[in-house]
């Protein structure tokens, strides 16, 4: 059978899978009922209105692989394995409760392995395996310093891979509002940037030794890497920054610090979000971001708020179209808003949005979360 049947005749595959290659899960592959729920909340599925780029034209390809009718280097399994972004907003919406994300990473084990391997995925996979080269990156980039061995008793300011190095003021910023955290020596990689590249097994172990680091609490300022950890030691033990400041502020309001209403020529600054996709489709986590936003200046809800930037990882660098085409209805709401801020959760969404911004000439600044808060902090 050819790629284009395979996904012309979701109908005839939307059975579980006969004993296969052992690629997929086949509870996870079976579990999609092809009822095509999932279609309008696709990113891509919304710029081509194509099948084979929405979740359940990507499961009918799966299925295809699995069972045999489809060559496990067919081209089109390769293309479309790196065209979905792996945001999951697709979980939120389907009836079945498919975990698309974690048939994704199956996927792409699969399908990104040797010479079929991206080179962009692959030397970043080997980049963020070398924790002394991430110490080093962070310490020379003036990223909090780390305070030695962990101390169970105290949350850890969890520093990412990239994020130390190329926006070195948000580690830092944690503090101010979380002074007890300790920064445990040793950190490398939580795996997420593996686990979403085709390197799964790799993945869990390294999530497991950055557990081993950081025994107790993990506070992470990057949605995706919170996401994959909480998946990976369970959501118990990993906090994402907003989420454990409101649980924080909620149990003792004596620990919110004194914050002023940011302002802007005079007014009140207007300012919206861009989720993280991983930490809302993934965690469940989108209204404490909004909550902490509102305390400190005019929260502007953008009708894309809740969908994928297009940053997506390494997204934008093996996509680069369609991943520019996703993020610009953002780009036309926030000029439309009249934004003064635009708020990101994860290191990878603050490079595309600020990469767009710039692309499109607005006039306004692209922050962290805990940065726009620091803002609001007495001088």
């Amino acid at each position: 059978m050819t790629a284009a049947s395979a996904h012309d005749h979701a109908d005839t595959a939307a059975g579980p899978p006969a004993a296969g290659r052992g690629i997929f899960d086949h509870d996870l592959l079976s579990a999609c009922i092809s009822c095509g729920f999932c279609l309008p909340a696709c990113p891509t599925y919304a710029q081509t209105k194509a099948e084979a780029d929405s979740p359940r034209g990507r499961i009918t390809l799966m299925r295809a692989l699995e069972d045999g009718r489809l060559d496990p280097d067919d081209d089109t399994l390769q293309a479309q394995a790196g065209r979905c972004l792996g945001c999951r907003r697709c979980e939120t919406v389907c009836p079945a409760g498919v975990k698309y994300g974690e048939l994704l990473e199956q996927w792409r084990d699969h399908q990104w392995r040797g010479r079929h391997t991206p080179p962009i995925a692959g030397a970043l996979r080997a980049g963020v395996r070398v924790t002394p080269a991430l110490a080093a990156a962070g310490m020379a980039r003036g990223a909090a310093r780390a305070t030695g061995a962990a101390d169970p008793s105290r949350p850890h300011l969890m520093l990412g891979c990239l994020e130390r190095t190329l926006y070195p003021k948000v580690s830092k910023a944690v503090l101010r509002f979380v002074p007890e955290a300790d920064v445990p020596a040793g950190q490398g990689c939580c795996g997420a940037l593996h686990a979403h590249n085709g390197s799964s097994r790799e993945a869990a172990e390294m999530a497991a030794r950055l557990g081993d680091v950081m025994p107790g609490t993990i506070v992470s300022t990057s949605g995706g890497c919170a996401a994959y950890l909480a998946h990976q030691l369970g959501h118990e033990r990993v906090k994402e920054i907003s989420e454990f400041l409101m649980a924080r502020w909620e149990a003792d309001p004596a620990l919110i610090p004194t914050l002023r209403r940011l302002t802007v020529d005079g007014r009140p600054a207007r300012v919206g979000l861009k989720d993280s996709c991983q930490l809302r489709n993934g965690l469940g986590v989108f209204a404490q971001p909004r909550a902490l936003i509102a305390k400190v200046a005019d929260y502007v809800e953008l009708p894309s708020a809740g969908e994928c930037c297009g940053g997506a990882g390494t997204y934008s660098m093996l996509q680069p179209t369609m991943s520019k085409a996703v993020l610009d209805p953002t780009l036309v709401q926030a000029r439309a808003a009249e934004l003064d801020y635009l708020v990101a959760l994860n290191v990878v969404c603050t490079r595309q949005l600020e990469a767009g911004v710039k692309r499109a000439g607005l006039r306004l600044r692209v922050l962290h979360l805990v940065e726009l808060l620091e803002l609001a902090l007495p001088d």
